[in-house]
């Protein structure tokens, strides 16, 4: 493949830099309130969805009657009764301790410039072809002082012209970037290993090469490190980048503010978000250095670690008795697959590393790791726990129901879709003047009938490697 001409002169470079940056911050702050005919759209197409829903319960009511009569009459459906409705009772009261701690978190305002840290970024690529060089050139535009800032990228064995594009993006910001070339593609983990060794800011961020940051994103990333001194870790805020045609990146982006701007604003409240994500995380380097020679050397089931770089490193500056917060006002936009193939892999590669990750924080969390806020830390891993080990079960379950009774089956499971996903349709609108939120329906579709598989799968195949998803394309 040979490189497009990149432009030729600072100047363009500086204009084409903040184009995209004020692109973003465009796109983030014109849906920053919600507007009263996108709510009312909203607000009636929820209500009509939950009326369906409730002709749907209406239909099947005498029928999910004697179901349950029919299954209530032998003790092992007894006991499934009884394990499905403690399962209901626990996820419902789970659901409103998230909702109380999302109603009192708070994003930490940005510090000054005297007072933010030094900082190291390290961006690691693979086949990603040009779109590393608008990565590092949205790193470079953004507002930190530059002073305070080093910028490192390592092409981890590319096999494409992202190696060209690096020396390129080197050729226009000269020092402030630092570039290296990993002699063959020894995976992610190892990447950011170099970069870890190579840095020498009193923080570590990690970008995804395929992941582009607002003007802001850094300073407000590193805030917390001076207002918290027990802050070890945290999470930045990621939305879709190319969420404009493809139906799955879509879906994805509602699925994303579910889980970063509800989920993990939730788990920060506890001073314990599970996971920082790859494209976009910042590490104390003090915490990261204790643990460094661990994470490097990780391995399960006696093969070496390859995926979940990141959960992992959550897990072992959580078990030193660090804080891991979330900024939900660092935002950082990546690309997702757009296909289910692509999808369904990325959603592998995150099972596998739920599976294994939860078995270490299993080792810890009920021990004295940490001084004050432990409990909270210890019911966000019995949900994340229970639904790993409730998953064959339910997918057991599922099919049994299926094969007794298909059409009740489809009719419990989309008033259960329509309920559920009408919180995030509506978290959605509050957080954003948009009506698409209203993926969140098709999403949890797509989820419960294509993708209801994926976890008992990660389990059975926990011990596996591979990235799965970084293939040569033809784009790149």
């Amino acid at each position: 493949m040979k490189l497009k001409k990149a432009p030729s002169n600072s100047s363009k470079i500086k204009n084409r830099t903040k184009k995209i940056t004020n692109n973003i911050n465009l796109f983030l702050t014109s849906k920053s309130k919600i507007e009263s005919p996108y709510n009312k759209i909203v607000l009636f197409s929820s209500f009509l969805l939950l009326i369906i829903g409730i002709y749907f319960l209406s239909v099947f009511h005498n029928d999910f009657e004697q179901f349950s009569t029919n299954k209530t009459s032998t003790s092992v459906g007894y006991a499934f009764m009884i394990i499905a409705t403690g399962l209901l009772a626990f996820k419902t009261a789970f659901f409103l301790y998230k909702a109380y701690n999302y109603y009192k978190y708070k994003p930490i305002a940005s510090v000054t410039d005297k007072e933010l840290p030094t900082c190291t970024v390290i961006v690691p690529a693979y086949n990603e072809g040009k779109q590393v060089w608008d990565t590092l050139m949205s790193l470079a535009n953004s507002n930190y002082p530059a002073d305070k800032l080093q910028i490192i990228s390592i092409d981890d064995g590319s096999k494409d012209n992202t190696w060209n594009w690096m020396l390129d993006a080197k050729n226009k910001l000269g020092e402030r970037l630092e570039i290296y070339q990993q002699p063959e593609n020894k995976g992610k983990r190892h990447a950011l290993y170099r970069g870890f060794n190579l840095g020498n800011g009193d923080i570590y961020v990690t970008v995804d090469s395929d992941s582009i940051v607002t003007e802001d994103t850094l300073r407000n990333l590193l805030s917390p490190f001076i207002k918290d001194d027990q802050c070890g870790a945290v999470a930045g805020n990621i939305r879709v980048l190319n969420n404009k045609k493809e139906m799955l990146p879509k879906m994805l982006d509602v699925s994303f503010v579910m889980s970063f701007e509800f989920v993990r604003s939730a788990e920060s409240n506890l001073n314990s978000v599970l996971c920082t994500p790859g494209a976009l995380a910042a590490y104390r380097s003090t915490a990261v250095h204790e643990c460094l020679p661990q994470w490097i050397n990780q391995t399960f089931m006696g093969q070496p670690s390859d995926i979940g770089e990141d959960r992992a490193m959550t897990n072992m500056i959580l078990k030193q008795g660090k804080h891991v917060l979330f900024q939900k006002n660092a935002v950082a936009y990546t690309n997702v697959p757009d296909q289910y193939l692509g999808l369904y892999k990325m959603f592998i590669r995150w099972g596998r590393s739920n599976v294994r990750e939860n078995l270490e924080m299993a080792k810890y969390v009920f021990t004295d790791f940490r001084d004050k806020g432990k409990s909270g830390t210890r019911i966000l891993f019995i949900s994340q726990f229970l639904k790993i080990l409730m998953s064959y079960p339910l997918l057991i379950s599922m099919l049994f129901f299926v094969l007794v009774h298909p059409l009740l089956f489809l009719g419990s499971t989309l008033v259960s879709i329509l309920i559920a996903s009408t919180f995030s349709v509506l978290f959605f609108a509050n957080q954003y003047k948009t009506t698409e939120g209203i993926w969140a329906y098709s999403y949890s579709i797509l989820y419960t009938f294509a993708l209801f598989w994926i976890t008992p799968y990660a389990i059975a195949t926990a011990n596996r490697r591979g990235w799965l998803t970084r293939e040569l394309t033809d784009n790149k």
